[in-house]
């Protein structure tokens, strides 16, 4: 907003400039207005006035002045220029010096493979419910969009070592490969897994075959957007109120405040070792319990009042951000 004032004040200095000096040699020297003009811009060009345009003793004095003004206000936009330009620079170098020095901080986060439709809902998804991210894009005009989102990108190609360590691969919580290519997606699971062995990994898959290649390059999940689109659609034409009531729940950035989150039970917490009939999470959080993930990956559903909770057991809970928030505190890790 500041460097478009300077281009408009410079705009109107030199129209002035122009116009004064136009008037000022039609009164002085009793010239036309074509000829006013075309001398003022041969003054200010610094071609000089010519010897067609002898001037008279009060044209003289007026041209000085003329040629003052228009080197003054040269001057003030070589300047403003020089001076926009050192702010770009300088704001750019101390804005990736910053990012950099973030990106070096970050610990258990979630790392980002492409921008593209389908990454940048990740990244607004992930962004929603406060858990840190770096994005990776090759793309230096969608890598702008993540900045201008202030997200800490990092422009390169996902698919390289060297990239995905400057990412701190190592201490990420998950990984999504989300760019377009599937081909791509491949180099990019099978460099991630190569380097973090345990992380999980989610990739996008364009086409159905691509889904087994992904597998066996170490995708822990593979997810198809037009496949998920077409289970979607067919969701809501059959069962619309159960879609919309799944969407609501499920997305962070619903305008309700119902969701549905994992909590872990962390070791010690005053949840370890009781049933939820004792834990009455219900009564005093406000959240249902729909169901417990074990440590060894058994899943129960609709858990009964006597099923006992431990130590990292994950609590699959509904209800009101605050009170998840709560239950989190309670639980003792917060993921």
């Amino acid at each position: 907003m500041k460097g478009i004032r300077t281009a408009v004040l410079i705009v109107a200095l030199l129209a002035a400039l122009i116009g004064v000096g136009t008037v000022g040699f039609h009164l002085v020297q009793g010239w036309g207005w074509f000829q006013s003009l075309y001398t003022t811009l041969m003054t200010l060009s610094t071609i000089g006035a010519g010897p067609e345009n002898e001037l008279s003793r009060r044209g003289q004095v007026f041209n000085v002045v003329l040629i003052l003004l228009g080197v003054g206000t040269v001057g003030f936009a070589i300047g403003a220029l020089t001076r926009a330009v050192i702010e770009f620079e300088l704001g750019s170098f101390f804005g990736r010096r910053r990012m950099e020095k973030e990106i070096s901080a970050l610990n258990n986060h979630f790392i980002i493979c492409g921008v593209g439709r389908v990454g940048r809902r990740v990244a607004a998804e992930v962004s929603a419910r406060k858990y840190p991210l770096v994005i990776i894009e090759k793309d230096p005009a969608r890598a702008a969009w993540a900045q201008e989102h202030g997200f800490p990108v990092i422009i390169g190609d996902a698919a390289s070592e060297n990239v995905l360590r400057k990412a701190r691969i190592e201490h990420a919580r998950a990984l999504a490969s989300a760019v377009t290519s599937d081909a791509q997606n491949v180099y990019i699971v099978l460099t991630a897994r190569g380097i973090a062995p345990d992380i999980p990994i989610v990739a996008r898959a364009s086409e159905e075959d691509a889904e087994s290649k992904l597998m066996r390059a170490g995708a822990t999940t593979v997810v198809s957007p037009y496949s998920y689109a077409g289970q979607r659609i067919a969701r809501i034409l059959t069962r619309p109120y159960v879609q919309r009531f799944i969407d609501m729940a499920l997305s962070s950035l619903s305008e309700t405040n119902l969701e549905i989150e994992e909590v872990k039970v962390g070791n010690p917490s005053s949840l370890a070792g009781k049933n939820l009939g004792e834990a009455d999470i219900r009564e005093r959080f406000g959240l249902i319990v729909l169901a417990i993930r074990h440590q060894d990956g058994q899943l129960d559903f609709n858990p009964k009042p006597s099923q006992t909770i431990s130590s990292g057991d994950y609590l699959i809970v509904m209800g009101s951000s605050q009170n998840l928030r709560q239950l989190e505190s309670v639980a003792g890790v917060k993921e």
